[in-house]
């Protein structure tokens, strides 16, 4: 029976000595301000995710931007096409007007246009 409670009173001990040591280790290290978060604790968890959510922002900041580029450059684009209409606009209506001329011209008897595009002066 000896033994029995010597058994039990020495792994009573030991369990109680494993025991403080690991209370002293969770509370030093749940006091230190200088500790770094577990990976898997909310802490490190929040801290993950304000990265996380920082570089998310960031990087839809800078697609805006790009975004941003894109439509200025697209209204560029935009303005030197009506620019470039207009300008062929204006360069078809003087087509006609010279061609309306020639026809004129051609017309009164007063030049002839070959088959060639050649145009003659006539003299009467």
């Amino acid at each position: 029976m000896r033994k029995k409670v010597a058994a039990f009173l020495f792994a009573f001990i030991i369990t109680a000595i494993v025991g403080l040591s690991m209370l002293v280790v969770g509370a030093n290290a749940a006091i230190n301000p200088n500790g770094v978060a577990a990976l898997n604790s909310p802490t490190a968890a929040n801290a993950s995710n304000a990265t996380s959510a920082d570089s998310t922002q960031a990087q839809i900041a800078q697609l805006q931007a790009q975004v941003a580029q894109y439509q200025a450059r697209e209204k560029q684009y935009q303005d030197a096409l009506n620019t470039n209409n207009q300008q062929l606009s204006q360069a078809n209506q003087e087509m006609q007007m010279i061609q309306q001329l020639l026809a004129y011209l051609q017309n009164r008897g007063l030049i002839r246009i070959n088959n060639q595009g050649q145009i003659t002066i006539l003299d009467n």
